[in-house]
């Protein structure tokens, strides 16, 4: 294993606030966007598609340029270039934010979101197989956690940073008046720190190359190769349906609060902000086991880190002006991911077959309830995803040695699944009912359980074992 620079990691972690601020803010911009312009649950959810899909026409781009040289496109251009074209090109796609906001134009708006989620796939390309790789390989999904609890402190400002734009200082009443205009605001200041970061990146001690790196490869070659081996196909589908789940709960939540609780589109930024802070709370506990100390002090950050995620979502939305009273029990729920986190020991297979029934359950309450609690349970689908792609990543790229960068970029191709489950949702909301439109979310829970039993025993077969993978947490 290579030697790893102190301040690689916590340099690469930086990138993923900024995906998470980005996703995040998304869901505020559809419900805001759908009033302004009158749109249907379908239409506006293309807000979501447009974000998503430019992760697949990334992917296929990669895929493509790198069959011309036949050679693997980060390979040549080496990981820091990698991260500051992508960063480049995501800080190109905020000044579209300028002419969309001022003249409310959608096409504008999406075309915008997609020039920015088009830098974001190379980003991730490159970001996932670093992380997973920076240390310890037994300890990859718990160092990705890690990574997602950053990304995670995104998503939970996101929303409420945008919605104070457009909303003003009006918090969870009903008078903000929207002022679309002020949507480019906390787009072009994430520009700028987009173009700082490449800057940043180009001169940091994030590693070039990677062990497994070839310096000659056929990119046509290693893609028919990869699609070969179950574990990427099955995690294909896997990552399509993760992102969907949690992308499409989030982003028709707005729409749920406002048919079922009467709730106005200012006041529910902080519904979508713990969404969002319940991804932080569930990979934060995981995370743990990945610092380097005494399993006893790993076990006590399993079990303090959480809440300390709990109390900056209260933190924000208390500076925001918003009443926390209302969250204040969630703490019952954030305590039993820490013990579920504390049954699967940091073992990727356990922890998705577990996480997907647990999300199953969640979203079965939603459907079958109503109101406050509807809402709630919806919100904890966000607990259940926190360390799902984590392991869905890890055990989709265990043991590819060589093939690990075009493994991973097949499955940063699948984050289309985030725009598409939404749109799906969206429609059948348009048919069905907004909350039996979460139906969806049942069976994509229950194919990523199936995907870990399955793949888990692949990798087994393979002398790939993760059962004892986490000794100090």
């Amino acid at each position: 294993m290579q030697k790893v620079p102190k301040g690689a990691f916590p340099a690469l972690v930086v990138i993923f606030f900024f995906w998470g601020f980005v996703a995040a803010s998304n869901d505020i911009l559809i419900p805001v966007f759908k009033k302004a312009l009158n749109l249907s649950q379908l239409e506006s959810q293309l807000i979501s598609v447009a974000f998503y899909v430019a992760y697949t026409v990334g992917s296929l781009l990669y895929f493509g340029i790198s069959a011309v040289l036949r050679q693997d496109l980060l390979n040549r251009m080496g990981y820091r270039n990698g991260l500051s074209l992508g960063l480049v090109i995501s800080a190109l796609g905020t000044l579209l934010f300028i002419p969309a906001s001022d003249s409310q134009s959608f096409l504008l708006l999406i075309s915008g979101l997609f020039v920015v989620g088009l830098g974001f796939s190379l980003q991730q390309i490159a970001a996932n197989p670093l992380a997973i790789q920076l240390g310890d390989p037994a300890k990859g999904n718990m160092r990705l956690s890690l990574a997602g609890g950053i990304n995670n402190v995104g998503t939970t400002i996101g929303p409420v940073i945008v919605a104070f734009a457009i909303f003003g200082s009006v918090a969870g009443g009903g008078g903000g008046t929207m002022d679309l205009s002020a949507v480019k605001v906390p787009y072009l200041v994430l520009g700028a720190a987009f173009l700082a970061a490449a800057v940043f990146f180009r001169f940091s001690q994030v590693p070039d190359r990677l062990d497994s790196d070839t310096s000659q490869t056929n990119g046509e070659t290693h893609i028919l190769s990869t699609l070969k081996e179950p574990q990427v196909l099955l995690g294909m589908l896997a990552i399509f349906l993760y992102v969907g789940v949690e992308v499409s709960t989030a982003s028709n939540l707005p729409e749920f609060m406002k048919q079922n609780l009467n709730t106005d589109e200012s006041a529910v930024a902080p519904y979508v902000s713990l969404f969002w802070a319940s991804l932080m709370i569930g990979r934060w506990t995981s995370a743990a086991g990945a610092f380097d100390l005494k399993p006893q002090v790993n076990r006590l950050l399993g079990m303090v880190l959480p809440f300390v995620a709990f109390g900056i979502f209260l933190a924000v939305n208390a500076l925001a002006g918003h009443s926390i009273l209302p969250f204040l029990p969630y703490a019952f729920l954030v305590a039993g991911v820490v013990v579920a986190d504390a049954w699967t020991q940091g073992n990727p297979v356990k922890q998705v077959v577990l996480y997907a029934l647990l999300g199953m359950l969640a979203t079965l309450v939603g459907i079958h309830v109503g109101g406050m609690t509807s809402v709630f349970a919806f919100i904890a689908v966000g607990l259940f995803c926190s360390t799902l792609w984590p392991c869905i990543f890890t055990l989709s790229i265990a043991g590819m040695g060589e093939r690990t960068n075009t493994a991973s970029s097949l499955l940063i191709m699948m984050i289309m699944g985030g725009g598409l489950v939404s749109m799906a949702q969206g429609g059948l909301a348009d048919q069905v009912g907004i909350q039996a439109s979460y139906w969806v979310g049942v069976f994509c829970f229950a194919y990523l359980a199936f995907f870990a039993w399955r793949v888990g025993g692949y990798l087994k077969a393979r002398n790939i074992d993760f059962s004892v993978q986490k000794g100090g947490h």
